[in-house]
């Protein structure tokens, strides 16, 4: 993806997510130059990847296939695994008509998927075979706003805005949205995107990027190589 798309994509995505009556944090608005200066105080949300995230998933055809993504808060591995701690993350996504986010599960995330504006959510599901790996002739059990839900394989989920999904480990799942853009929270166990998405296809979490102008904002893509 161009820098110069990703700059737009940012702006879009700041409108829109205003317009539901949410504003982010003031770390989102540093400069890369600010973010620079300011790395030692920042380095919790340098070593949790909160920030921007915008992905084609390499494919380079962002509008039928990628994500917006801010991640707002994000605890540590370390915190999960001994039991205490900061062990929850917090994101906001965007969802583009009929802009797949590809059918993928994870290891340890548990997730909430709350439509929190604009057009329908579709969440396709289809469950896991022993291993673990993705099933098409399996289905099984979600929560709607805590409500018991025995889905079968294929099964589309239609979220108006208010309503919500709870997805495990295990749950296969792809989403878009249906007759508009969709404002999508995301509340769940630590977040790791570098390695907790398993995708049922060979694809990648992040896009390559190709410098034609500077950043707006850093992407969390961007801190490896910028700040760290």
């Amino acid at each position: 993806m161009k820098r110069s798309r990703i700059n737009e994509i940012m702006a879009a995505a700041d409108d829109m997510i205003r317009r539901y009556g949410f504003t982010l944090p003031p770390f989102a608005y540093w400069t890369p130059d600010e973010f620079k200066a300011r790395k030692t105080d920042a380095r919790h949300v340098i070593d949790a990847r909160c920030g921007w995230d915008i992905t084609d998933y390499g494919a380079g055809r962002f509008d039928e296939m990628g994500l917006f993504l801010f991640t707002l808060r994000n605890g540590l591995l370390a915190d999960l695994r001994r039991g205490g701690g900061m062990c929850y993350a917090e994101k906001l996504l965007i969802s583009r008509r009929d802009q797949l986010s590809p059918m993928h599960t994870h290891v340890i995330k548990a997730e909430d998927i709350i439509n929190r504006g604009g057009a329908t959510l579709v969440v396709e599901l289809f469950g896991s075979d022993d291993a673990g790996g993705f099933a098409e002739d399996r289905g099984g059990t979600v929560w709607l706003d805590g409500i018991r839900h025995d889905y079968a394989p294929g099964e589309k989920l239609r979220l108006a805005p208010g309503e919500s999904v709870t997805l495990r480990p295990g749950d296969w799942h792809a989403f878009w949205g249906d007759g508009g853009d969709v404002l999508i929270g995301e509340v769940s166990t630590v977040n790791d995107d570098e390695t907790d998405n398993v995708f049922r296809e060979p694809i990648g979490r992040f896009a390559e990027i190709e410098e034609d102008v500077a950043p707006t904002h850093l992407l969390v893509s961007d801190y490896r190589h910028r700040l760290d």
